[in-house]
């Protein structure tokens, strides 16, 4: 079912995505915390425009070379990749194609549906709710934020409370009076319940620990460290 009766929204995945964010006069926010949206988040703010794209594979490298841009790797702190901390040591850098089966995949899809797109993370929260509370003055628009989430080893949605944070967190800070779905309210009073030791202690969040990836989540979890919103356009992610 949809939230069609509200015009502020909150739902999980590519499907929940699908369901809330169709139709013009959209406004789509992607939230990604662990990694994808925190990663571009930090591109933006170093000037490094971000194109997404679902995996890495031929058809990304072939991208990236028609692009000429740099392709992410796997997860590295070497050279440039989804990692947050990778960005923010990169240099030369000026265009990235970036894969994530989560993130990017739903930025792309929306985007192709005729919404606007932007990413967001705890980092750049009350900035993405400022700049929706603009958005939602203009008649017969509407806000749909969208908790990415993570996926089982099946293919299935797999809840991830480091995106709910985020999206909370954009839930919590609009001041718009636009009525909200019950899913929003919901959203936005879960957003109160970040930590960043949750951060580092929930399932994802410990799997980046564990795996060297600390320092990602420590970015991740810089609450309010951002006015910088990466809007997609012509199929990139650069500042709004």
């Amino acid at each position: 079912m949809d939230q069609a009766a509200f015009r502020v929204r909150f739902e999980y995945g590519l499907e929940g995505a699908r369901a809330i964010a169709a139709g013009p006069g959209v406004l789509a926010v992607v939230v990604d915390v662990l990694s994808f949206s925190t990663t571009v988040s930090v591109a933006v703010e170093r000037g490094i425009a971000v194109l997404p794209i679902a995996a890495r594979d031929a058809r990304a490298v072939a991208t990236a070379e028609r692009e000429q841009a740099v392709l992410a790797s796997a997860r590295s702190l070497d050279r440039p990749s989804l990692s947050p901390a990778s960005l923010q040591r990169a240099s030369a850098v000026e265009r990235l194609v970036l894969p994530s089966p989560n993130g990017a995949t739903i930025a792309a899809a929306l985007s192709d549906a005729g919404a606007t797109v932007i990413a967001a993370c705890l980092r750049n929260a009350g900035a993405v709710a400022r700049f929706a509370d603009r958005h939602l003055e203009q008649p017969g628009t509407s806000l749909a934020v969208i908790a990415a989430g993570e996926r089982w080893t099946d293919g299935s949605l797999r809840w991830a409370v480091e995106d709910l944070w985020g999206a909370g967190s954009v839930l919590a800070a609009l001041a718009t009076d636009a009525e909200r779905s019950p899913e929003a309210v919901a959203g936005a009073a879960a957003g109160a319940t970040f930590s960043i030791d949750g951060l580092r202690s929930c399932a994802s969040g410990r799997e980046l620990v564990v795996a060297g990836f600390g320092e990602d989540v420590r970015i991740a979890g810089e609450r309010e460290a951002s006015t910088m919103m990466p809007v997609l356009q012509d199929g990139w992610f650069v500042a709004a």
